[in-house]
């Protein structure tokens, strides 16, 4: 007689913990976007918390202001996810030992681009001098060239730079880029390497800085530097403030060698009110709105990123940590 013998219990899964790490009102704007977007992904059966005991952690979305800064006791992670585009605030952090990806958002790209293409067209048209030039009398009736006739150089050929690049090449400019490494970018001539940094610059009439924030990215833009851009020229800084050293763009400015920077990004942040930026004639301060992390775009992000890690594929965006990006 022969015995039945009972089907052994299918072990399901442990359920993913994932932690939010950021502030209140960031987990208020996020939660319904993360949920969506994990059942999406199959994901819905994942337990998404603000607090866990950090022994049963597998994921973090993070915010470098969030508080958290000691990644020692979540000894099951797996990975942590950015929630800024920018890891210069994590990347060092010596008690993360797992991947940490950075955040790269369709929503923050098309921000950027429309950005940075909105910018480069005011300075290539001259509007600023119609605009705040209201008073009976035409100021400049000088015909500005065509984009085909301008040259704008993309510092960082990265997701973000690489899409503004490919949108001032649409719009005719003749569009230069500058990576640390070759770059090959369709109607884009690409420069690597410190003798291309210096090749980009002196084509440049306008320059958009989009280059990472690491030690030998700070003060990209300095008193050489700036020396090689035509007189006249226009920088535009959407990236990060540590790209120039400020009291060298004040001075090239001064002395009419710069004709205009419009900035979004600074050292210190907000701005202080004292700064001379916001005095200077030729210099256009705006809040850091350049472009910013679209909750629902970005929750996709994620979602996709945590299901390829839950499959065992390795994360998109990851970063290196000896460049530090």
């Amino acid at each position: 007689m022969s015995i039945a013998r009972a089907s052994p219990t299918r072990q399901e899964a442990p359920l993913p913990t994932i932690l939010f790490a950021a502030k209140s009102e960031r987990w208020t704007t996020y939660e319904p976007h993360l949920r969506t977007a994990l059942a999406e992904q199959g994901l819905d059966h994942a337990h998404l918390t603000t607090e866990a005991d950090p022994a049963d952690v597998d994921y973090i979305i993070y915010a470098p202001n969030s508080g958290l800064s000691d990644f020692t006791p979540y000894t099951r992670l797996k990975a942590v996810l950015n929630l800024w585009a920018g890891v210069e605030d994590v990347v060092g952090n010596p008690t993360l030992r797992v991947p940490l990806a950075r955040m790269v958002d369709e929503g923050l790209t098309d921000g950027m681009v429309e950005y940075v293409t909105g910018h480069v067209l005011r300075h290539h048209l001259g509007m600023d001098t119609h605009i705040h030039g209201q008073d009976g009398r035409w100021r400049d009736d000088s015909t500005p060239p065509l984009a085909r006739d301008r040259s704008v150089a993309v510092l960082g050929l990265g997701v973000l730079g690489s899409a503004c690049a490919q949108s001032l090449a649409a719009l005719n400019f003749r569009t230069h880029g500058w990576s640390r490494s070759a770059k090959s970018i369709r109607g884009v001539t690409c420069h690597h390497g410190t003798g291309g940094l210096d090749g980009a610059l002196r084509a440049a009439q306008i320059v958009v800085l989009l280059l990472p924030n690491t030690p030998a990215t700070d003060s990209t833009l300095n008193a050489c530097s700036l020396a090689l851009l035509p007189k006249g020229a226009v920088i535009i800084n959407p990236g990060r403030g540590a790209l120039i050293d400020d009291e060298a763009l004040l001075a090239a400015l001064d002395a009419g060698h710069i004709g205009h920077a419009t900035l979004d990004t600074f050292r210190v942040e907000p701005l202080p009110a004292d700064h001379r930026y916001w005095s200077h004639p030729r210099v256009t301060v705006t809040p850091h709105i350049a472009s910013a992390t679209r909750p629902a775009s970005a929750s996709r992000t994620l979602a996709r990123n945590i299901r390829r890690a839950e499959k065992g594929e390795t994360l998109h965006h990851l970063v290196d940590r000896d460049l530090g990006y």
